[in-house]
């Protein structure tokens, strides 16, 4: 049997209850809908945010994988950008050393075809030489392998380097003709040293799809990880502003709820009329 006090009033402590827990609950939602999570910190869900923090690190960290594999194809892009200018002056060589090996030429033509022999032969030096992408190359003889970040705990994937140089390629600063029988026998040499850089060229244009086909995945993998945090930490706005109607509507008659209550006192003055 409720008591007619003026000192306690049980319905407003009640009221004052709910509409406080109403409050708090509104509070969350608005919070919610104007972050987009509906875990925004450590003390919404500890080991939800944990799992989510831990996933955005290594999404964070998978960037500095794919501008490792980005380094490495336009290093291997670089290095056949000279390989086709190297097989382009072996193939112009070999018509030159060709031409020399006719017998009928006349001496200052004969000197003019292995002047520019020479001059191509030295054009490969150079080509090679400045086939660099960051300070690297792969083509150059002065490495054996070049290796990039492949996952986030630092594993490597490594591209095995191929030498065009003119030692690379079984040929020397010193390559020349110096007769049209030399010359003949120096187009056969040219034909070893196209199909071993072609060779060479075709190893590197597999390396360059491989590091592709693995930033591809690795692109693919960090949307996952972003994708799986969202579904952990974001808010579903469209039932949250449900809630929030909800809410503000339960705010509203809390506070009428509160109201009557608190009247409720007033009628005990009427006893003593």
């Amino acid at each position: 049997m409720a008591l007619n006090s003026i000192n306690t009033n049980s319905g407003a402590m009640i009221a004052l209850q709910n509409l406080n827990s109403t409050n708090s609950e509104l509070q969350v939602t608005q919070q919610r809908i104007n972050t987009g999570k509906k875990i925004g910190s450590a003390k919404d869900n500890g080991a939800i945010w944990a799992t989510a923090k831990n996933q955005s690190a290594t999404s964070s960290s998978i960037n500095a994988v794919k501008d490792s594999l980005q380094r490495g194809q336009s290093t291997i892009d670089v290095a056949l950008a000279a390989g086709d200018t190297v097989t382009d002056l072996l193939g112009k060589m070999k018509e030159k050393a060709l031409a020399a090996s006719d017998t009928s030429l006349n001496t200052a033509s004969f000197n003019a075809l292995k002047a520019d022999f020479n001059s191509l032969r030295d054009q490969i030096t150079k080509a090679v030489s400045n086939a660099k992408f960051n300070g690297a190359s792969i083509i150059d003889g002065k490495t054996t392998k070049l290796t990039y970040l492949a996952n986030s705990d630092g594993t490597g994937i490594t591209v095995n380097a191929k030498t065009l140089s003119l030692a690379g390629i079984g040929l020397s600063t010193t390559t020349t003709f110096t007769t049209a029988a030399s010359a003949k026998t120096m187009i056969t040499t040219i034909d070893t040293a196209l199909q071993t850089a072609t060779n060479k060229l075709a190893s590197l244009g597999t390396a360059s799809t491989g590091l592709d086909t693995h930033l591809n995945f690795v692109g693919k993998l960090q949307d996952s990880l972003d994708a799986g945090v969202g579904n952990l930490i974001d808010a579903d706005l469209a039932k949250e502003s449900a809630k929030l109607q909800a809410l503000q509507t339960k705010q509203q008659l809390g506070i009428q709820a509160l109201s009557i209550a608190n009247q409720s006192s007033s009628s005990i003055l009427s006893l003593f009329r």
